[in-house]
């Protein structure tokens, strides 16, 4: 997770060199290894290196390509055989373990702006073009590498850290109400294009922008397939082509010598852990050494046993990350541990602590994240794409098999047929303390029902939610709380089951039996997990810790919290409800984000004050 920052003179007004090493200075904690800044006219880039792949040891940025082309960029590039047999195809001359932005910078050479079509990895990255006088910018499928930008007028800012733009004294701290109301309703901002801060921009996934003095153009370049279509004749077959492809994908994740992974004893993450262990009795291999949050005492929690269970049978070290001495907002008066932006979490804490923790020992971290939903199971939409082609044998033989072991649900039916009449008590309602101005101002009844309330078109006929769930916001979110421009650690993660290859191979698949009770992980480990894991069932958290929290004593402090001035235009304090011994989980996980919105706006100044600061003693 490298440290990228770049200004741009759209009216041709030449860059403030000591402005832009300030600022590439202030991401020195993203990137240890090198820290330079490259300017020449309207156009500078910084750039802090941390070094996570093989390749990176002979990496220098920014670079260029014949001086024609420059890069600052965030960026692992996946497949690099099959993109280097591309590029020579197309004349290119690329040396033998370029670094990743060197093979970026071929890819625009060879194809233009059309390079993203033959890029696959995690990237965020800004190129000078010097014969167009174009800056070109792209961020990955999933935007897993955050990329934010400013336009004020002529001036266009960028960076992959937030909080480093807020530096220009020209970026407004002028917040952006609906991100705010959106976060207030869901949790999150539903905008990608849009931040909590008026001026600052976020670049969605899978979307290139060009700036240039004729203007700013943003574009989407990819979405999830809904067209592919894998049939075998074997079972067999399907297991083979995933293992093959989930081998790849952890390959092309591990081109270092040591990683971290993300283990919580389910069968996602254990299925990466096997995986990964069976890469590392290569020679040249990473070390690997695993880790795991548990709760001891706070809820009843055996994921720490089950990641033990795992951990062990691989050989891998496995360390433990408890849950249980965190209070709720712990830390938030202190500058180093507010977040860039709002978020849900009354224990954010835990993410610094977390992932300081890890730095100490390895700079890239597998996570399992993405399995559930590739593996997101419907039987119908596959069952009406059979008869719509008429395979009624393939229909009646799945089908029949799927009546007889699926277990009927009997838990829940009541809520379900309720739900088909519109009746769902345990749906959340609008929250009634949010700011009647703001409420009626951005007509925020109508969002929620919006977003909340209505059901979307379906793009795939097959796997519908499946391929719907990698479209949403939520993604983004994940990503960024993760990213070092929120933990501050100099740790990169890394998600296998998000890998382009394997995304087309799941949206391609049977459901039915493959990701029925994700079949296809249990059949592909086996003799690689011991049974106990690769047959337990998807089990949640068997209690909520907020609401755990909530049912101290010590926890009575939350209600009686002091209010900021500013919280007055987005919640009405007295109509919250009470906190303390409040046992509504939806309640509760709704009415805190009203008090997350307050502790950050409280610190709001505090961490401007103390970024000028960093970034002036750079």
């Amino acid at each position: 997770m490298s440290g990228i920052v770049g200004i741009f003179g759209r009216d041709g007004a030449p860059v403030d060199r000591p402005l832009l090493q300030s600022l590439a200075h202030s991401l020195s904690y993203r990137g240890p290894d090198a820290c330079e800044v490259w300017a020449e006219g309207p156009v500078g880039f910084g750039h802090t290196l941390l070094r996570t792949t093989y390749e990176s040891l002979a990496e220098n940025q920014p670079a260029s390509l014949d001086r024609q082309f420059w890069i600052t960029a965030d960026a692992r590039i996946d497949c690099r055989a099959e993109l280097e047999t591309e590029l020579k195809t197309e004349g290119r001359k690329v040396k033998p373990a370029a670094p990743d932005p060197e093979l970026i910078l071929h890819a625009y050479a060879a194809w233009g702006e059309a390079c993203v079509q033959h890029l696959r990895g995690d990237f965020a990255f800004a190129i000078w073009d010097a014969r167009r006088k174009t800056l070109f910018c792209a961020r990955d499928h999933f935007g897993v590498k955050p990329f934010y930008y400013a336009a004020l007028g002529d001036l266009f800012l960028f960076s992959n850290t937030l909080n480093c733009l807020r530096l220009h004294a020209d970026v407004s701290d002028e917040l952006n109400e609906s991100a705010i109301a959106d976060f207030l309703l869901f949790g999150l901002n539903y905008d990608e294009a849009t931040t909590t801060f008026r001026d600052i921009r976020r670049l969605p996934p899978a979307h290139t922008l060009s700036a240039s003095a004729g203007g700013i153009l943003t574009e989407r370049y990819w979405s999830p397939p809904t067209d592919g279509r894998i049939r075998y004749h074997r079972p067999d077959e399907y297991v083979e082509h995933f293992q093959s492809l989930l081998q790849s994908a952890v390959a092309d994740r591990l081109r270092i010598n040591r990683a971290g992974i993300w283990l919580s004893g389910g069968l996602d993450s254990s299925t990466i852990a096997a995986t990964a262990r069976e890469l590392s009795v290569k020679p040249g291999a990473a070390d690997l050494r695993a880790y795991t949050v548990v709760y001891e005492s706070l809820i009843p929690d055996r994921e720490g046993d089950y990641a033990r269970t795992v951990a062990e049978f691989l050989g891998i070290p496995l360390r433990n990350f408890a849950m249980d001495g965190l209070q709720l907002f712990d830390r938030w008066d202190d500058p180093a541990f507010v977040p860039p932006e709002p978020m849900e979490d009354p224990f954010a804490a835990a993410l610094f602590d977390h992932y300081g923790g890890v730095a100490a020992d390895c700079r890239v971290v597998l996570s399992g994240a993405g399995g559930d939903e590739l593996m997101y199971f419907q039987m119908w939409p596959y069952t009406r794409d059979l008869i719509r082609n008429r395979d009624w044998r393939r229909a009646y033989a799945d089908v029949s098999q799927f009546l007889r072991v699926r277990k009927f649900p009997w838990r829940g039916i009541r809520s379900r047929i309720q739900r088909l009449f519109g009746l769902d008590p345990s749906a959340p309602a609008f929250p009634a303390w949010v700011a009647p101005e703001l409420k009626q101002r951005l007509r925020l009844e109508e969002r929620w029902n919006e977003q909340a309330g209505q059901a979307r078109p379906w793009e795939h006929a097959i796997v519908p939610k499946a391929h719907a769930s990698l479209l949403t916001p939520r993604w983004s979110v994940l990503f960024e709380v993760a990213d070092p421009g929120l933990t501050h650690a100099a740790v990169e993660v890394r998600y296998p089951f998000l890998d382009l290859r394997l995304v087309d191979y799941f949206l391609a698949i049977p459901p039915f039996p493959w990701t029925f009770q994700k079949r296809l992980l249990r059949e592909a480990t086996a003799g690689h997990l011991p049974e106990a894991i690769r047959q337990r069932p998807k089990t949640p958290l068997e209690g909520d810790p907020l609401v755990a929290m909530l049912q101290r004593p010590d926890s009575a402090w939350l209600d009686r919290a002091h209010w900021t001035e500013q919280i007055e235009r987005y919640v009405n304090p007295s109509g919250l409800p009470t906190l303390n011994r409040q046992q509504d989980t939806v309640c509760a996980g709704s009415a805190i984000r009203a008090h997350c919105l307050n502790f950050w706006l409280q610190s709001l100044s505090t961490v401007r004050y103390n970024s000028y600061a960093e970034a002036s003693n750079g």
